[in-house]
């Protein structure tokens, strides 16, 4: 029988330019500059259009009220446009307040807020070069019917955008909202992890300097966002060696710890050439670092516990979540598991992601903090029961051990002697 470790799809985890893209497409200027350019050239394409239709067709009633609809467009797009950037700012403030700060740059990215924006920004732009064209007499009526027609099909689009951006701001920086959106990111890092848990490469594990190799450190500090694994495995054909990956995306490289070892000792080019494999910046990203969505939730969930807010229903949610997400988890992994394919970075080792990492960074600040409040012991303790019981290779250890911790917090925080024999009963519950 293979271990699930060998158990690796051929799909790509992300490439480069799957990264570089997933960076870019959450800009708002990108996406509103390419908008704005649609915009402009649909507004100039009707120039070059306008010879091949029939005269005839230049007469048809309304192409001459083109003016007044590009005015009217125009003057109202850059309205919506100056009410959606206060909308969305006042949200993100208040998602901020009521969530965490780590929230944001994830709602930041909303596909629904990017595309409405560019939308309105695009149509006021379309209108602005519409206006200037038709006032330097540069359209024919040919031309004209051709700016009427698209602008009525944009004055639709902009419509349903309209519509669907009012049913989105209903929901805008809500709590409940936020715990979705960052479950939703969270599960497809989830998938890939479970498609390939060591990004496609051998596992190794961390910590451990192999036999014979070369520890290679990085000035660079900061967490690692991304790894090219495709660039490491054909720079290791090439100079026949073997990677070994200390730091994992999410990890924080602090210059001191190894970033990785090699097999061979080889000169400064080739070492830099892998060390620029590694992205390393600032701040941790959801790509590929699940651990990160789970700790922006732990996040959600402990100040939802703080004296100034005291809502352990949401602290509740959050941890049904944080157990949704590692049950699906361990369901993909045991469907991958059941799939025999090679190992696409035969060259490169990687740490495999740490299931007592996973349950520290998702439960344990909410055990701590909401170990006074009896409801919120409940949910955690009967959480950790049947996570064990879901895969109890792999998970029962750390159930147990954060039932430990929770329970030991609760007995100190607890005053009621009921209470503390019924989380006392669900703890002893864990592995029966």
């Amino acid at each position: 029988m293979v271990s699930w470790v060998h158990h690796i799809r051929t799909e790509s985890f992300l490439s480069k330019w799957q990264w570089i893209y997933n960076q870019l497409k959450s800009r708002l200027w990108l996406r509103a500059s390419i908008f704005c350019a649609l915009a402009i050239l649909s507004a100039l394409l009707s120039v070059v259009i306008e010879r091949y239709l029939p005269e005839e067709l230049s007469n048809i009633v309304g192409a001459q009220a083109v003016d007044s609809l590009l005015n009217i467009l125009a003057s109202s797009m850059l309205v919506v446009t100056t009410f959606s950037l206060s909308t969305m700012v006042a949200a993100y403030s208040a998602a901020a307040s009521n969530t965490t700060p780590r929230a944001t740059k994830l709602l930041l990215s909303d596909e629904t807020s990017l595309n409405a924006l560019s939308t309105f920004l695009g149509s006021f732009l379309f209108s602005l070069v519409g206006i200037i064209t038709l006032k330097a007499n540069i359209y024919t009526d040919s031309g004209r019917l051709i700016l009427f027609i698209v602008t009525i099909l944009l004055i639709f689009f902009i419509t349903l955008t309209l519509l669907h951006w009012i049913e989105h701001l209903s929901k805008l920086g809500r709590v409940g909202h936020t715990i979705d959106t960052i479950e939703a990111s969270t599960s497809t890092a989830f998938s890939s992890y479970a498609k390939r848990p060591t990004l496609g490469g051998n596992p190794r594990k961390s910590g451990r300097k192999p036999a014979k190799s070369h520890a290679i450190h990085d000035t660079r500090l900061g967490y690692i966002q991304y790894i090219d694994m495709a660039k490491l495995e054909d720079i290791a054909k090439k100079e026949s060696l073997k990677i070994y990956i200390e730091c994992i995306p999410g990890s924080f490289h602090d210059g001191v710890k190894p970033l990785f070892y090699l097999s061979k000792k080889m000169d400064e080019k080739v070492e830099k050439s892998i060390q620029n494999s590694f992205v390393i910046k600032e701040d941790r990203t959801f790509e590929q670092d699940p651990r990160y969505g789970m700790i922006v939730l732990a996040e959600i969930a402990i100040r939802a516990l703080s004296p100034a807010v005291n809502d352990p229903g949401t602290a509740i949610e959050v941890i049904k979540t944080q157990m949704r997400l590692l049950s699906n988890y361990n369901q993909e992994i045991k469907k991958e598991a059941e799939k025999d394919t090679d190992i696409e970075y035969p060259n490169v080792y990687v740490p495999a992601l740490s299931y007592e990492d996973l349950f520290r960074d998702s439960f344990r600040p909410i055990a701590r903090d909401g170990a006074s409040m009896i409801e919120v012991g409940i949910a955690l303790q009967k959480a950790m029961i049947a996570l064990a019981k879901l895969n109890p290779d792999t998970m029962q250890k750390p159930a147990t051990w954060i039932s430990s911790y929770a329970l030991k917090h609760a007995a100190k925080s607890l005053t009621i002697k009921e209470e503390k024999e019924t989380l006392d009963g669900l703890h002893k519950a864990i592995g029966k």
